[in-house]
């Protein structure tokens, strides 16, 4: 069994789990990890010069994200169902779409300008000091649409919107692993905030629009390709 000399500090494992569940999901999004190659414990600990520990708490977070699937003998990176995927995701658009539409619909209802205002100001805080590529940034990006969308003051368009984006999130990850997506994700964000408060919803209705649809066709070419590339890596156990 592979073991480490000396116990971690709290922060340390968190640092090394961190970075395992970063190194693995590189690899299975990107198709290097094919559907036949069991992620066993022993053998990513001693690639990773990490305990055990770490590599079955990345593997537990891979498998909620739905990144990987545990069969009987270990866990297996999943093989995304782009047909079932494209179909929620246009769901998403039109969750989106919608908490604008309302305010257009009806001048008696504004957007919570506090709530918009705590995301103008950590988007942009996160422009001043972007982060790296990481499928994680997905997290971020959900809560800021579900934030966008309790503003528009309807909980249970509210309710849907997260619900739909937790079952897309395995393809919505294809969306951050660059940092130009990263970069116009950021910038896109804040202009859509930056409407909403001036009271501009035609274009906040417009931006978002753009900023969603152009996500949902990244996200499918790059799991395409991803789909590609798990065909050419795939191999028995």
């Amino acid at each position: 069994m592979y073991t480490r000399p000396d116990p971690p500090t709290e922060k340390t494992a968190t640092s090394r789990r961190d970075r395992v569940y970063a190194l693995i999901s590189e690899e299975v999004l990107n198709g290097r990890t094919g559907p036949h190659t069991r992620l066993g414990e022993v053998r990513l600990a001693e690639r990773f010069g990490v305990s055990r520990t770490p590599v079955r708490e990345a593997l537990a977070r891979l498998h909620s994200d739905g990144l990987v699937e545990r069969r009987e003998n270990g866990f297996y990176a999943t093989v995304p169902d782009l047909a079932g995927l494209r179909d929620l995701y246009e769901l998403r658009v039109t969750l989106e779409l919608r908490g604008i539409a309302r305010a257009l619909e009806d001048p008696g209802l504004r957007h919570d300008p506090a709530v918009l205002t705590a995301e103008l100001e950590r988007w942009r805080a996160l422009r001043a000091d972007p982060p790296p590529p990481d499928p994680s940034f997905v997290l971020l990006d959900e809560e800021y649409h579900a934030a966008l969308s309790r503003a528009s003051g309807n909980r249970a368009l509210t309710e849907s919107l997260v619900s739909v984006n937790r079952r897309i999130r395995r393809l919505r990850m294809y969306d951050f692993l660059t940092e130009d997506r990263i970069a116009s994700t950021v910038d896109e964000h804040i202009g859509i905030v930056e409407h909403l408060l001036a009271g501009e919803l035609k274009a906040a209705h417009r931006a978002m629009h753009e900023h969603v649809g152009a996500s949902m066709e990244v996200v499918l070419e790059r799991a395409r390709g991803a789909l590609t590339q798990m065909a050419l890596h795939a191999r028995t156990p």
